[in-house]
């Protein structure tokens, strides 16, 4: 059985490394830096809600100027 920490780990690893080599420009951009986040967020689902999953993207995440990424209210 693995730890939430180490599924996540792998994940990122892995779904960076396809996208680097899908799109060679990504690997270019984000040289010498991490392309995830260094956290995740982990709760059961019995006790998550629609809101709290927005109340945690809302405070925890930091957009950038040049980024188009957005979560819908």
């Amino acid at each position: 059985e693995l730890a939430p920490s180490e599924i996540m780990r792998r994940i990122k690893g892995r779904s960076a490394t396809k996208l680097f080599e899908s799109y060679p420009d990504l690997r270019k951009r984000y040289w010498g830096q991490h392309f995830w986040a260094r956290g995740y967020f982990c709760a059961t689902s019995g006790e998550l809600t629609e809101e709290m999953i927005k109340a945690y993207l809302e405070h925890h995440f930091e957009p950038r100027i040049d980024d188009n990424f957005k979560t819908e209210n």
